[in-house]
């Protein structure tokens, strides 16, 4: 074979990927989003997921995508784990179109019609509309519309290129012998998937395939191996998308794989079985495009016909290879349904934004327990509840904005505007959290540990900020005033604790009885704990505000109202519940300094 045929094929398989990566990018960025909406709202039964996973995946082109989806949902708690196994069978399906469409190279240039459905026609002719759009229409979605037509027509064009460029290579003996070697099976599905796993696009690696099957050296009981451990290869997005997510989200990504590899094992097994008995006619009939496009469609509907009646036994099977208790966050449901009637939509938000401070407060204790006794299943379920918060987080916004596009009172709007800083509220309480969580890391990484003294400190802060965590989450959903205004005064004492407890670290330091590993750790676990308690003021402040008369200062003037409450003296239910909360907490720590 020439060096001009090598180069010749190299650019087109370049030209392919290209136009199949191009393609993909534009129908995801069509979808804009939908298409995830879509997969989290219906899945209610396993048959209903399978529909939709096929329909997805043909849609953007990609089973890899699909599957990354659901590992996103059930990380971030939006999906169970068995929603997420008709979909991930129905993205095989789906993934079978692009090479029902590559097989039209495979149609008689006889008719004039059918002619300029051939990619050597069909190729140039839609590159040059997509660019046209790409480039010169602005406006709207037409950009991206030519982004896929472009794509599309890249991948016919690369398609052809790679068709034409080895037709040399069916007269070279060695290329001849190197297909004969994967009539065994195992080479041929360790090669496919191996192929795959570095394209992670099986649509790509299915379109070299039929690429080379115009060579005339394909024949069925080579294809088939090939197939199957592509479908195998294609696991490797997912797999490498599940690296640091939770538990459940790694058997996402494991329903996948396994998926794949039963139905590859048993239809090798049957096939091979049933042709050393009954030797098939069709065994060695050569495959052309067409024919590898319908064996690869039939396959998976076989494969997904196989094991959909054992869905529940393969969540089994994946509990069983990723043990342990994974803890499931449901998130609120916020269906846009509920937008028609703003109040009921506000309720619902409501709802969303209490369960965003119970997530916070989970990881607020779960890091408290981190620092007194380290746990890595703990700081996994801290780190699962994190991606639960951000999203709902981002959920609320979402919901929050559309809401802002319908006529609103000025009192729901006022309402919509207090939910948003809320939930930032409840979100950065989480964050606090997780930093807590990152110095008990360190310390334990570095095993080094505070002294009973220092920890009796600590223990005496958390539980101070965790009573004011407790009646912020409290107030805000019940919405009472006498629950609110208990809020601000052990804030104070919060600030308080941490600042005395920062001036002994200042002395410590100069005299050199704490060292400054343990001392920077010390001095961020104060600033995290302080920080917590200022967002449950902000949260609790606007409760109060919220139910005071119209007369009332806080009305009028926040700052003034904080000022005199802190510095006037003129509230004597505050200088009451100070003078409570001191003597709880700051009392038992003020006796005498000590080394952490």
């Amino acid at each position: 074979m020439e060096l001009g045929n090598i180069i010749a094929v190299l650019g087109a398989v370049a030209t392919f990927l290209f136009g199949m990566s191009t393609m993909t990018d534009g129908l995801e960025k069509l979808s804009s989003g939908r298409l995830e909406q879509i997969l989290e709202r219906l899945t209610s039964n396993v048959l209903k997921g399978v529909l939709l996973g096929a329909v997805v995946t043909g849609l953007i082109q990609s089973s890899a995508a699909t599957t990354v989806m659901c590992v996103g949902f059930v990380n971030a708690g939006i999906m169970k784990l068995e929603q997420t196994v008709g979909i991930i069978m129905g993205a095989n399906i789906g993934t079978t179109v692009t090479a029902q469409l590559l097989s039209l190279g495979d149609i008689s240039s006889d008719n004039i019609v059918l002619m300029f459905l051939k990619p050597s026609f069909l190729g140039p002719i839609l590159a040059v509309i997509g660019i046209v759009f790409y480039m010169f229409i602005k406006g709207g979605h037409k950009q991206t519309i030519g982004q896929i037509i472009l794509g599309l027509g890249l991948l016919f064009i690369g398609m052809n290129t790679m068709s034409t460029a080895v037709a040399p290579l069916q007269e070279l003996p060695e290329f001849q012998a190197v297909f004969t070697a994967f009539s065994n099976p195992f080479l041929g599905v360790a090669v496919g998937a191996l192929i795959t796993a570095l394209l992670q696009s099986s649509s790509a690696s299915m379109g070299i395939l039929q690429a080379i099957s115009t060579t005339g050296v394909v024949t069925f009981h080579i294809a088939m191996p090939l197939i199957m451990g592509q479908n195998i290869g294609t696991c490797i997005t997912a797999l490498i998308s599940s690296i640091g997510a939770s538990r459940n989200a790694k058997r996402t990504a494991m329903i996948h794989l396994f998926f794949n590899i039963i139905g590859s094992v048993f239809f090798l097994v049957v096939l091979y079985a049933g042709n050393a008995l009954f030797h098939f006619p069709f065994w060695a009939n050569t495959m052309s495009m067409n024919s590898i496009a319908n064996l690869h469609l039939a396959f998976n509907v076989a494969c997904t016909a196989l094991l959909l009646p054992f869905n529940r036994q393969l969540v089994k099977l994946v509990k069983l290879v990723v043990p342990g208790d994974a803890e499931e966050r449901e998130l609120s449901v916020l269906d846009d349904r509920f937008l028609s009637s703003p109040s009921l939509a506000l309720e619902k938000a409501h709802d969303a934004v209490v369960q965003m401070g119970e997530f916070s407060r989970d990881n607020f204790l779960l890091s408290v327990e981190l620092l007194n006794k380290y746990d890595p299943k703990k700081l996994e379920r801290l780190n699962e509840t994190e991606v639960a918060l951000d999203k709902l987080e981002e959920l609320l916004d979402n919901y929050l904005v559309k809401l802002t596009d319908r006529a609103l009172t000025q009192e729901e709007s006022t309402k919509v505007s207090e939910l948003l800083h809320t939930l930032s509220d409840f979100e950065r309480i989480g964050d606090y959290a997780v930093n807590v969580s990152e110095s008990a890391t360190v310390l334990y990484n570095r095993g080094i540990s505070f002294s009973p003294e220092a920890k009796g400190e600590l223990e005496q802060l958390t539980a101070a900020v965790g009573e004011t965590l407790d009646k912020t989450i409290a107030c805000y959903q019940s919405r009472q005033r006498v629950l609110a205004v208990q809020v601000e005064p052990l804030e104070e004492v919060v600030d308080l604790m941490a600042d005395t407890l920062k001036n002994r670290h200042v002395e410590r330091l100069k005299t050199g009885a704490c060292t400054v590993e343990l001392g920077t750790q010390f001095l961020e676990l104060l600033i995290n704990l302080e920080r917590i308690s200022d967002h449950c003021s902000n949260v609790a402040l606007r409760i109060v505000r919220q139910t005071a008369s119209k007369d009332d200062k806080i009305r009028i003037d926040t700052h003034a109202y904080m000022r005199d409450l802190h510095h006037g003296g003129s509230n004597p239910e505050f200088d009451r519940l100070f003078g409570q909360y001191r003597e709880k907490y700051f009392t038992p720590i003020a006796q005498s300094p000590v080394d952490p």
